[in-house]
């Protein structure tokens, strides 16, 4: 399992993608699973499963494995 948190919050749009795209690459090669910690909404783009968080407590849950 990769546990990421925050990992894009100090660069660009850009090298954050990228950030991104390399941790995805990384998962799917050594069959993993990856947790990633963000405020950036535009880092969640190309994910499985995304929750939302809020005040602790999970308020929205978003599950693109099944959306075919």
């Amino acid at each position: 399992m990769i546990l990421a948190d925050e990992p894009t919050a100090a660069l660009d749009t850009e090298n954050g993608k990228n950030v991104m795209a390399l941790l995805k690459k990384l998962a799917v090669e050594n069959h993993s699973a990856i947790l990633v910690v963000t405020h950036d909404h535009r880092m969640v783009e190309g994910f499985d499963r995304i929750f939302q968080v809020s005040d602790g407590r999970i308020v929205d849950e978003k599950n693109y494995i099944d959306a075919g």
